[in-house]
């Protein structure tokens, strides 16, 4: 008895202490013994265990997950900048590879979400689950705002957490049993959530493809716009325009193309919206500009990279009352039980900052934030121009699509990293159809911007 007591004693000492220095908290009786002996300083030591445990559930992994090659790009990314940093820990590294914005949110969208969460501390304006389709007046002010030009209502919107769960959301109201078309090359997420939820054969290493995915080139030659003859009738086709990661923006003649095509085949069209404010010409900023995408189309956008909100996560979901399955049923209302199982709104707090965003101060910030990365663009396109590469994007995107002809890119992603201390992203990571370009993004301070192309023309000069 007397050793379980001084085990004990020593224990909880332990717990406590620690947790009680961490966040420095004081109680007048903070040291909890039991009767026993007496202890110095107890340290937390874990044992290496002596046997290995040969125990195993009675559940198989899921096989689609064990389809997938290697680690989701950027994470992958991440994972070789980290050891670089090892390697190199006095370099100073800029950051132009995950699309991850840098420029602070504008106060006018912070300060209502300030306000927001102040009023939660209070018995009027504290509010638990809200509805899991969004609050009603953020619904109608993005409607208003994106929409009232081609007759979306407020009821047609889905706000959510980002565009990037609303993918795999779609994925799962779409089911496993479906075919599908993809950009090549094309956001991975698209790919990825396909082949998790089965939709795909295995992994063809020898052509870098999946099985029962129709990949779309979309090549310089071609204007980054499919060959649609040359693609075969899948029941999902995703598009992105602008496009991510090539920068290439779809024009009217080319989406009217595409939503015939998606209508003489009876396709669903996933339409990426979420750099459409970067588009300064008359290219559509929304699907539904196109007659007829109501009846194949849905829209997914994003705040994240207009407020800056990557780490607050808020965007949508725009799906038309007007798609209907085959049998005639609403895929909205299927969307709508999709996202109230697995979903219980986004944050309000959040909300209150998109609510924020589309008042006129809001927008007009917004805009500004746009028109910064847009400046960082056509420096690095410059750049890259003056040493002679071919250079596609950035017009209408905050991407630069850097052609390096006959070499790998992810041997050009380790180039430019181990001799310039800076972070791309490897075209490849994209789709096969990547192979050869590098990404650079324009989210970054404008300093590191120019002392990145500082850096280049000194490596390819």
């Amino acid at each position: 008895m007397a050793a379980i007591q001084q085990s004990l004693s020593t224990s909880i000492s332990s717990s406590a202490s620690t947790f009680l220095g961490q966040n420095k908290l004081r109680f007048r009786n903070q040291n909890v013994s039991m009767p026993g002996k007496t202890s110095g300083i107890v340290r937390c030591v874990a044992t290496p265990s002596t046997e290995k445990t040969s125990y195993k559930t009675q559940v198989s992994r899921n096989e689609n997950l064990a389809k997938l090659q290697a680690g989701y790009l950027f994470p992958e990314i991440a994972r070789r900048r980290s050891a670089h940093m090892l390697k190199h820990p006095d370099a100073q590294i800029i950051s132009l590879g995950i699309g991850d914005t840098t420029e602070p949110i504008p106060e006018v969208i912070t300060s209502a979400m300030a306000k927001r969460a102040h009023e939660l501390s209070t018995l009027n304006g504290y509010s638990g689950y809200g509805a899991e389709q969004g609050e009603k007046q953020l619904r109608a002010s993005i409607a208003s705002t994106y929409y009232a030009n081609v007759g979306l209502e407020e009821d047609e919107i889905f706000v959510s957490d980002g565009a990037k769960s609303d993918i795999s959301r779609l994925q799962v109201l779409f089911g496993s049993n479906v075919s599908m078309a993809v950009q090549d090359p094309s956001y991975p997420a698209y790919v990825d959530s396909s082949v998790i939820m089965g939709q795909t054969g295995q992994f063809q290493k020898d052509v870098e493809k999946y099985g029962n995915i129709a990949y779309m080139r979309c090549t310089p030659e071609n204007g980054f716009f499919p060959d649609l003859s040359s693609v075969p009738r899948t029941d999902i086709i995703f598009f992105c325009s602008p496009n991510n990661p090539t920068g290439s923006v779809a024009s009217r003649e080319q989406l009217t193309k595409l939503v015939q095509f998606a209508k003489d085949n009876g396709s669903i069209l996933v339409y990426d919206s979420a750099y459409a404010m970067y588009i300064c010409d008359d290219s559509p900023k929304s699907i539904f500009e196109i007659p007829g995408a109501k009846e194949v189309a849905i829209e997914v956008s994003s705040f994240s990279k207009y407020a800056g909100f990557t780490g607050v996560r808020l965007g949508w979901t725009a799906i038309p009352k007007a798609l209907l399955y085959s049998d005639g049923f609403p895929v909205a209302k299927d969307f709508n039980r999709i996202v109230c199982t697995s979903f219980n709104g986004a944050s309000n707090i959040a909300q209150a900052g998109g609510l924020a965003c589309l008042s006129p101060d809001g927008f007009k910030a917004m805009m500004d934030v746009v028109g910064y990365y847009k400046e960082n663009t056509q420096i690095i396109m410059d750049t890259f121009n003056s040493l002679g590469y071919k250079v596609y994007g950035g017009k209408n995107a905050p991407y630069v699509w850097v052609h390096f002809p006959g070499r790998s890119s992810w041997e050009v992603f380790s180039e430019i990293l181990e001799k310039t201390h800076v972070v791309t992203t490897p075209g490849s990571g994209f789709g096969p159809g990547g192979e050869g370009f590098v990404r650079v993004s324009a989210f970054g301070h404008r300093e590191n911007v120019i002392e990145a192309c500082r850096r280049f023309k000194e490596l390819y000069k």
